[in-house]
Order: C-alpha cells, then sequence, then structure tokens
C-alpha cells in the first residue's frame, strides 16, 4: 500500500508569534481602526485592519518575510523563485532584495505591464511564461529543480501561513472588543493563518472565510463537491482554482465557515471603504467588508474584524467601481431626452434642473444621427444629485415642461 502523505507541521499560536519577532522591523504593524461611518451603516461595530498600508500594498509580506527569514544559508545563496500574477510577487521580490537574495518571478505572459515592472523594482529578475497561472506555476517548478532555486509558495507553505497569521494576532490584541473575523480567502493561506491564531487566543472568535462567487474554489472543496470556477471578477487576487492542501486541512480542523459574495457586494465594499472610511482597497481587499454587506444576519450587532488585505487596485478601475456605486445608489441621474431643435430650450432645461437642486456634469447634445427628427435633438444629462428622491423631483420637473424623458 501507498504511504500516507506526511502530516503538516502544526500551526498554532506559537509559530504565529515566533514569526511575529522575525518579521518585526521588516514588515509594518498595520493599525487596526475601528469605523463609526461603516458601523453605522452596517449595524455592526467595524473594526478594519489595514494592511493594504504595507510597503508592496498587501498582507502577502507577512508569509514571505517569515519563509525568507527560515532559509539556510545555503538556499539563501542560491536563491529563491516564486510564481504570481500580482502581490506575492512583490512581497517575495521585496524581502529578497532586503536580504541580499536572488530572487526570480514567473509571471504569466498577460500579467499588467505595471506589476511585472513593480516587481522589477524591487530587484527581481521576472521571466513571463505561459498564459495561464498554472503554466506559469509549472515553469517555476521547472526553474527551481534547473538552478536549484528554492520555491516559495504563494500559501502551501507552513511557514508561509503563519507569516500571514500574524495579521490576527496583531488585530486581536489592538482591537480584543471583536468578536468575529471576515477574512478573503484565494489560496487560503490568510485564513488558516489567522484561524489557527484565534482559534489560541481568542477561541470564542468566529472566522469566516470569504471568497467571490465566480471562484468558490475554498468552499467546493470543503463541501466534497467537484471545483467549478472561472469568469472575470474585480477580486482577481483571490480568484484562485487550485486552493492550498495545508490550508484546506487546517480550516476543516478548524471548522472555519465560507461566505460566497456576490460580484456586485464587492464593488459596493470598495466605494463604501472610500467614502467611509477613506481606505482604498483591492477587490479581494474589500471582499471581508462584502461579507458584512450581503450576510448582515450574520454580524449583526458584533464586533467584526475586517481584514483589508490589500490595496494594489488600477486607477482607472478605482473611479469606474465609484461611479458604478453613485449610479446605483441613485446620486448620479442619467437621463435621455428628445427635444425640439429650438433656441431656448437647453436653457430651460438647465434652469428646470439647477431649479430643483442638480448639478448638471455631462451634457451631450445630438443633432445630427441620434435623434428622431430633423427638427429635434436628443440631450442626454449626467446629473449629480443628493439622493434617489432629489433625481425624482427632477425628473418630474422636466416631465411637468412636457418634456419625454429616459433614464439611462
Amino acid at each position: 500500500m501507498p504511504a500516507e502523505p506526511a502530516a503538516p507541521p502544526p500551526i498554532g499560536l506559537a509559530e504565529l508569534r515566533a514569526a511575529a519577532e522575525r518579521i518585526r522591523g521588516a514588515v509594518l504593524r498595520t493599525p487596526t481602526i475601528e469605523c463609526a461611518g461603516l458601523s453605522r451603516a452596517l449595524g455592526c461595530r467595524v473594526f478594519l485592519k489595514l494592511d493594504n498600508l504595507q510597503a508592496t500594498g498587501a498582507f502577502k509580506e507577512r508569509g514571505a518575510a517569515n519563509r525568507l527569514a527560515l532559509l539556510s544559508a545555503r538556499e539563501r545563496a542560491a536563491g529563491v523563485i516564486a510564481m504570481s500574477a500580482g502581490n506575492h510577487a512583490q512581497a517575495v521580490a521585496r524581502h529578497a532584495q532586503r536580504l541580499g537574495i536572488a530572487a526570480t518571478i514567473v509571471m504569466p505572459r498577460f500579467t499588467p505591464a505595471t506589476k511585472v515592472t513593480r516587481t522589477e523594482a524591487w530587484g527581481a529578475r521576472v521571466v513571463l511564461h505561459g498564459d495561464t497561472l498554472a503554466e506559469a506555476a509549472a515553469h517555476a517548478h521547472e526553474l527551481a529543480l534547473r538552478e536549484g532555486l528554492t520555491f516559495v509558495h504563494p500559501y502551501d507553505d507552513p511557514a508561509v501561513i503563519a507569516g500571514q497569521g500574524t495579521l490576527a494576532l496583531e488585530m486581536l490584541e489592538d482591537a480584543p472588543a471583536i468578536e468575529v473575523l471576515a477574512i478573503p480567502v484565494g489560496g487560503g493561506g490568510l485564513v488558516a493563518g489567522c484561524a489557527a491564531g484565534a482559534a489560541e487566543l481568542r477561541p470564542d472568535v468566529r472566522v469566516f472565510g470569504v471568497e467571490v462567487e465566480g471562484y468558490p474554489a475554498m468552499a467546493q472543496r470543503l463541501a466534497g463537491q467537484p471545483v467549478q470556477v472561472g469568469g472575470p471578477t474585480i477580486a482577481e487576487g483571490i480568484a484562485v482554482r487550485d486552493v492550498g492542501e495545508v490550508p484546506l486541512a487546517m480550516l476543516r480542523r478548524l471548522g472555519v465557515a465560507m461566505l460566497v459574495v456576490p460580484e456586485r457586494a464587492v464593488e459596493q465594499a470598495i466605494a463604501m471603504l472610500v467614502e467611509e472610511a477613506k481606505v482604498v482597497a483591492e477587490g479581494a481587499g474589500a471582499a471581508g467588508l462584502a461579507a458584512v454587506l450581503a450576510f448582515p444576519e450574520r454580524f449583526a450587532g458584533r464586533a467584526v474584524g475586517v481584514a483589508v488585505c490589500g490595496g494594489n487596485i488600477d486607477s482607472r478601475i478605482l473611479a469606474n467601481v465609484l461611479l458604478r456605486n453613485l449610479l446605483r445608489d441613485g446620486r448620479l441621474l442619467r437621463l435621455h431626452l428628445d427635444i425640439p431643435d429650438r433656441p431656448g430650450v437647453l436653457a430651460d432645461i438647465a434652469t428646470r434642473v439647477a431649479a430643483a437642486g442638480g448639478n448638471v456634469i455631462e451634457v451631450s447634445h445630438q443633432r445630427l444621427f441620434a435623434a428622431p427628427s430633423v427638427q429635434s435633438a436628443e440631450l442626454e444629462l449626467m446629473i449629480e444629485v443628493r439622493d434617489a428622491a432629489q433625481g425624482n423631483a427632477i425628473v418630474a420637473a422636466l416631465e411637468a415642461g412636457q418634456y419625454a424623458v429616459r433614464r439611462g
């Protein structure tokens, strides 16, 4: 009979505290803040652990710093290699540079140029290979064997998991009122480390892992279901097909429950963090708050620790998310009007909008192609309003002037 696979080394409070000592001074001890605005809006006390403030903008530095600190002298001399299309790449590159270790990072060919540039800026050799993360990972393992490099896995490594778990140690020490944790889940290293620490430090604290609806791989594995994931998501940092086997075993043992959130909740969470907490988070970094939005019954009246685990979001995407949220909330009003093409009409419409308190921020006036008649024109307005009620009042004022109004 084939031998049973060796059990992974234990990861508990002692390992997390040892990791915390190793990375002290190399990784920022980020603040945990209670956000009054979010607490008021969501009906629970919301504590934000701001790991988006790390030097590379994400929690991944914790695991990378701990793993590299444990390398032998021979391993340091030979160098390390990692596979990543994002935050893990920069974390390994930064801490390898800090320790004087040569680092190679394999990234898929589709990786945005900004992420490649940032990783190279930390002194790493970047190799672009394959069209998928799986192909990049396979090539990274090949290079590790060929060149004698130590492979630093982003989540399926006990030392990495222990490093990530220091986030929960800090959060629970700084905010002892916390009763429940909401932790984003990709490969599972962060939630496994946090759950291991909470189980010993604060066994009364409930830990929820959070995945986005297109990529519920950990939830499927825990339920004994085949993994079926895919599609576009704003939470690309947790868009994982192959979760870690070590984290999976830990979550089973620790009884961590998974919450799967819709894409829209992640967008709403990003916008709420900006507006209520003045915090910028990427999609994966906002997933914890998205769980509070999507499952209010799980958190109502409780003190919730939310890991804002990353802030590396493209500026254009952030702008689009904020605008989409304003439209959904009714604070941006997009109107289409078919109007007679005669002098004074635009002035009359602007006067009616202003009298109702609206602020016109964009106008498109089309005569030649979109209008149904040569004696008419199509007008499109983007109007900033206080709330949906004020938007309704503006539409009513325009309709009172005999204008046909369509909401866009």
